[in-house]
This record gives C-alpha cells, sequence and structure tokens, in this order.
C-alpha cells in the first residue's frame, strides 16, 4: 500500500480513576475517512496509569490495517513513557534505569507490539482544558468507570 492510500486515523484518549488504585475506566475517540467510533471500558481495580495505557491500545487495537495515526493524550505517563523510557526499558531488559521492574509492563509490551503495526504520531493535550475531543475521551472514560462500578455493585 503506497503512503497517498494509508488510512489517517485520530485517536483522542483518556483514563480515568476513583482512588488510585480502584474503580477505572477508558475511553477513545476514533475517527477516520469521515467515521467516528466511540469504546470505552473499564476494570473493578486498577490504576489511573493502567486505563491511560488502555484507552490507547484499545484504540489501536480495533485498526484492522497499517494506518498513520496521531494519538492525542493527556497523560504525560503515556507521552514520556512511549517517546523517551520506553527505548531504555527494552534495553535493559524492561527494568528502569535504576533497575527496577517496569510497571505496567505487560500494558507497555502490548502497547509496543501495537506501534509496529502502523505509524503512529504522539501528541500530547493538557486535560481539562476545554478542549472538545479531549473532552470527550474523559467523558468516555468516565462512563468506563461507571459501568465498572455498576458491574461490581458499587455505586457510581
Amino acid at each position: 500500500m503506497s503512503e497517498s492510500t494509508t488510512t489517517e486515523v485520530t485517536i483522542y484518549t483518556d483514563g480515568a480513576c476513583k482512588g488510585n488504585p480502584g474503580p477505572g475506566g477508558w475511553g477513545c475517540w476514533l475517527s477516520a475517512s469521515g467515521k467516528e467510533r466511540e469504546l470505552f471500558g473499564g476494570a473493578a481495580q486498577t490504576t489511573n496509569n493502567r486505563m491511560e495505557l488502555t484507552a490507547v491500545i484499545k484504540g489501536l487495537s480495533v485498526l484492522t490495517r497499517r494506518c498513520s495515526v496521531a494519538v492525542y493524550t493527556d497523560s504525560e505517563y503515556v507521552r514520556n513513557g512511549i517517546t523517551t523510557w520506553i527505548t531504555t526499558w527494552k534495553r535493559n531488559g524492561w527494568r528502569t534505569a535504576e533497575r527496577k521492574p517496569v510497571k505496567n509492563v505487560d500494558l507497555w509490551q502490548r502497547l509496543d507490539q501495537l506501534l509496529a503495526q502502523h505509524e503512529v504520531h504522539w501528541h500530547w493535550v493538557r486535560g481539562h482544558s476545554g478542549h472538545d475531543l479531549n473532552e470527550r475521551a474523559d467523558r468516555l472514560a468516565r462512563q468506563g468507570l461507571v459501568d465498572s462500578r455498576n458491574a461490581t455493585g458499587k455505586a457510581p
């Protein structure tokens, strides 16, 4: 497939957690070829960082062919992890510079696999600053949080 026929995809992602750790949710909004899609989900016991990573992974996972993807996140953890830290982690056998195991290594490894399938461009946006699509991803993440709490019988 030539570059001119590569599908361009935009993904906005966010994670949410009530307590850290605690029940959490993730959400992502995707746009490609004039179509939009919303995804969200959650976990009964998780961390905000896991939900931020999960949102990106879920967004990339639904793509069925190689795409040029612009990922927007308000998570400095995701942005720094994928643009700076991951190279050292991989070189060190998934250990930090302090030789400690990388937190959320399962998710970082899955994200690394997905990145090999697409051309991904990373963008950071300030959270809760009125950016419409970031706010939309936040609403989806909060819906995932509510759904995960309802599934466990806890009040939202």
